[in-house]
């Protein structure tokens, strides 16, 4: 995948459990251990990889986050793979993909 835009840094949460098995914006089953993502405006199938102590290469699939200040809901399981699930919100660099 070729980066478009070079790296940004996004205010990031990350959920799961109260949403697994429900569907997304986009009529998907919402898989917690999926490398997904929720972003208010952004295209559905948009990729991304998102750092924080690792990487991971994640696909929108849903709308939020809807608190005010954060600009991404990363699923739980990306959310561990990267090493975020601990800190809950973080500062996430992220490279949007071709």
């Amino acid at each position: 995948m070729i980066p478009l835009l070079t790296a940004t840094i996004l205010t990031a949460s990350w959920y799961g459990p109260g949403f697994h098995g429900n569907r997304t914006a986009n009529g998907e089953i919402y898989n917690q251990y999926d490398s997904t993502a929720a972003h208010k405006t952004l295209p559905f199938g948009t990729q991304l990889e998102v750092c924080y102590k690792t990487c991971e290469v994640v696909r929108i699939n849903d709308r939020g986050p809807f608190i005010p200040g954060r600009d991404l809901d990363i699923s739980y399981g990306t959310a561990n793979r990267i090493g975020m699930t601990s800190a809950g919100v973080a500062e996430v660099q992220v490279k949007f993909l071709d």
